[in-house]
């Protein structure tokens, strides 16, 4: 990617010559800065209007951090001082040291404020309760700077005796986890230069300015060095800040530069001309960045990053550069949500993608109206919901693998048969939250669970010992949690499963028995239908499956039921499974989003819709693998093992041959987007062909409207939070799109297609009209006189609340 070199844009006078500090709100509403006078501006992201100012505050005030609802403030006599944002005022003394504030740091839960003074001791202060202080005292010399791991787990401190220490905040009194050496050089508290070490967004690992001018990056698991920024400033590096995904680095220097990295590729991206930066902030969505010099001033950067690289801010959450990544070694296993609790990508792609004011905005900006070269809306990958990618997958066919018993997003657990007893292994692809283990297995598990609180295992009855279950939970507050528990004799499990709530196990007496993560047990029933087949599980809801009556063909039909445990509320009753003729299950596994889903032998992947409702719930076609383009023609002997279902993706192993289980060594995932079986023409996928557009498109909307189902019926289900609003109101906007871009189709046909376009029209959800008028601007430009009046006069019966008779 070129190098370029960017206008410059004029900044405001917002304090005196001296230490100006800023810090945007997590929602990116509002901007802070603090300065060399008794003055406090609050800044409205967008407004053109001048800010408001909160006087008679302590002078010189040297650090801000800010929430979306408060913000603190330190200064030079010493005090830290709490400010409410809706009213902007002072609302009370956090804490006072008796010297200078140098860094304050806010936790991204807002409770804990650390506090980093001329003093050798860090303050971490209660913001709900100022007498509740933790402390760090391992450091011999003052902390220049504080940064919070974006868990909130972490801290680390830069010490002017040139060493970062990094503390463990998730236990009652903070731990001292590593002395970082060699990565900062000693600063004193009061230089310009920084040695400030932040964390990238992934939380893996850090990154600091070195001695050499160079930005080190260092991994959290080993605290070994990773890629470098390097050969880029002249001077001592003043300021450095990773953008909200990570997948761009910006830092300032004494040089009068600002420069933009890339992450991936450690190249400079573009050069900024600006002198004396001490302070440097990126907006949470847009591709907007504020920075302060020792002037005073202050430079509100608008369209920050070029247009050939501003997509880069768009992407979901970039990996930090490693020298050798280990998430990277599987296709499916990256982190892809953002860990602070903000979900970055829902708001920068509903932002930044297009206000959708123009045509242009859905059509995109290089159609031509006079020929056939169409461009789809190229965000079909739909967005990432959040930051959880470890779907929960539990099943009880896992017991027929040969080595593997557990697979799944969070990891896998293999057993290798040493006659008299087993070995246990078991890895997860994320090292940097949990630990590989190992154990001698004398009771020969067969099946198991992984989840990201714990494994659970079980075994048959062996040797007149019954059957067992045994839950091993990754981390605990207490000396030894895990359990182990023994069924009645004569009882064997026919499946387990794990979820965050509970452990549920059903037996070959066709008991279904449910157990608390610490081994209570909660609930037995037997399950009308019988035998027992498999069980799945996810938060407090469970679905068992069993067999039910002979069926027309000879062969009994499988029958699920879905209960909301800890509600004691049945969802589904003895339903059908919609399976084909002689066609299987092959697996039984919950969404990421918590929706139930089967993949059969025929390769269809299929989702359980509505089935929050009783009596509603009918089971969805999402995938037919058959009709992937890598098997057209016969080309390729392959069938595909089930892993998660999370992402809007499916996620599997690939099977070559004959192969049924997935084998040894450890096999690598892949991925495959969400394509609904309408018609063979949507199955192509020529993306450069325009013969079958149409049914490309048609099959884009019943996804769309298959997702967008599937949200609603989770939000009516629970409480929903501000990205999950934003979320389904984006997917109802691209349902929209899809039905634009198929407008677009028809009126490029002809007039006689009309009346399927104003059906189109009629399918729209959006009750505002802004995509009526955009359907009337496509037939306008069509010269489709006749749709245009029809779609007007549709408009016009909206408008009014005035449908047709038989709408």
């Amino acid at each position: 990617m070129a190098t370029t070199t960017q206008q410059r844009v004029r900044g405001r006078p917002a304090h005196p010559p001296g230490v100006t500090a800023l810090a945007y709100t997590p929602n990116g509403k509002k901007l802070i800065t603090v300065g060399a006078n008794d003055v406090i501006r609050v800044y409205t992201t967008g407004s053109t209007s001048e800010p408001r100012n909160i006087d008679m505050c302590p002078e010189n005030n040297l650090a801000v951090a800010a929430t979306n609802d408060f913000f603190i403030v330190g200064s030079e006599d010493g005090s830290v001082s709490m400010y409410a944002l809706s009213t902007c005022s002072f609302d009370k003394l956090l804490t006072r040291c008796s010297v200078p504030i140098r860094d304050l740091a806010l936790s991204p839960d807002g409770q804990w404020a650390a506090v980093a003074s001329d003093e050798t001791e860090v303050k971490i202060v209660d913001t709900r309760d100022m007498t509740n202080v933790l402390f760090l005292r391992d450091q011999p010399k003052p902390i220049k700077h504080l940064t919070f791991h974006p868990s909130g787990s972490y801290i680390a401190a830069s010490c002017t005796d040139g060493i970062v220490y990094v503390y463990s905040t998730s236990t009652t009194t903070p731990e001292l986890v590593q002395k970082v050496d060699g990565l900062i050089r000693p600063l004193e508290t009061d230089a310009e230069a920084s040695s400030c070490s932040i964390w990238h967004p992934d939380g893996r690992a850090l990154a600091a300015p070195t001695a050499t001018r160079d930005i080190q990056v260092m991994s959290r698991s080993d605290w070994e060095k990773q890629r470098a920024f390097s050969g880029g400033h002249m001077g001592d590096i003043t300021a450095l800040a990773w953008s909200p995904n990570g997948a761009l680095l910006a830092t300032a220097g004494a040089d009068r530069k600002i420069l933009l990295w890339e992450t991936k590729t450690q190249k400079i991206v573009a050069r900024y001309d600006y002198a004396g930066v001490t302070n440097f902030v990126w907006h949470s969505y847009e591709n907007i960045v504020s920075f302060t010099t020792s002037e005073g001033e202050l430079f509100i950067y608008e369209n920050f990053v070029a247009p050939n690289s501003a997509g880069l801010l768009e992407d979901a959450l970039h990996p930090a550069p490693f020298v050798h990544d280990p998430l990277a070694e599987t296709s499916g296993n990256a982190r892809k949500a953002l860990t602070n609790g903000h979900k970055f990508s829902d708001q920068s792609r509903s932002r930044r993608r297009g206000s959708l004011d123009t045509v242009d905005d859905i059509l995109g900006p290089d159609m031509d109206l006079d020929n056939d070269d169409f461009v789809e809306d190229d965000d079909g990958a739909g967005y990432t919901d959040g930051l959880n990618v470890h779907g929960k997958r539990t099943n009880g066919h896992l017991d027929e693998l040969d080595g593997f018993d557990g697979l799944n997003l969070t990891g896998f657990v293999w057993t290798v048969d040493q006659d008299t007893h087993h070995t246990v292994t078991v890895e997860f692809y994320d090292r940097e939250f949990h630990r590989d283990f190992h154990f001698t297995d004398p009771y020969l598990y067969d099946k198991a669970c992984l989840n990201e609180n714990g494994t659970l295992f079980s075994c048959p009855p062996v040797n007149g010992n019954p059957a067992t279950i045994f839950y091993r939970p990754h981390e605990t507050w207490t000396a030894r949690a895990d359990w182990r528990t023994e069924l009645p004799h004569g009882e064997d499990i026919t499946s387990i499963s794990l979820s965050d709530s509970y452990v549920t196990v059903t037996t070959t007496t066709n008991y279904v028995r449910v157990f608390t993560l610490f081994g209570t047990p909660f609930r037995v029933y037997r399950q009308k239908s019988s035998p027992t087949v498999t069980c799945a599980s996810w938060r407090d809801y469970i679905l068992t499956m069993g067999n039910g009556p002979v069926g027309g063909d000879g062969s009994t039909t499988l029958l699920y039921t879905i209960e909301n445990i800890k509600r004691d509320e049945i969802c589904q009753s003895e339903d059908i499974v919609a399976l084909s003729e002689g066609a299987s299950i092959k697996n039984v596994l919950f969404s990421d989003n918590g929706d139930p889903c089967i993949y059969d032998s025929t390769g269809v992947l299929l989702v359980l819709q509505h089935w929050r409702t009783p009596g509603q719930a009918r089971w969805v076609p999402m995938l037919d693998t058959k009709l992937l383009e890598r098997l057209a023609g016969g080309r390729k002997e392959e069938t595909y093992w089930p892993v998660a279902v999370a992402q809007d993706k499916f996620h599997c192993i690939i099977l070559k041959g004959g192969d049924q289980y997935p084998y040894f060594p450890k096999p690598l995932l892949s991925e495959f987007d969400f394509r609904v079986p309408c018609s063979i023409n949507a199955a192509e996928n020529d993306e450069e062909s325009t013969a079958h557009e149409g049914p490309r498109l048609e099959e884009a909307y019943v996804r769309g409207s298959l997702m967008l189902s599937l949200l609603e019926d989770l939000l009516a289900a629970t409480k929903a939070t501000h990205s999950q609003r934003a979320e389904l109101n984006r997917r109802e906007t691209e349902v929209d799109k899809a039905l634009l871009q198929l407008l677009n189709v028809e009126c490029r046909a002809g007039e006689e297609r009309g009346m399927k376009a104003l059906e189109i029209v009629g399918l729209m959800r959006d009750r505002g009209g802004k995509m009526i008028e955009l359907a009337g601007k496509i037939a306008d430009r069509f010269g489709r006189t006749v749709i245009k009046e029809k779609i007007d006069e549709l408009a016009e019966k909206r408008l009014m609340g005035i449908e047709d008779e038989d709408s």
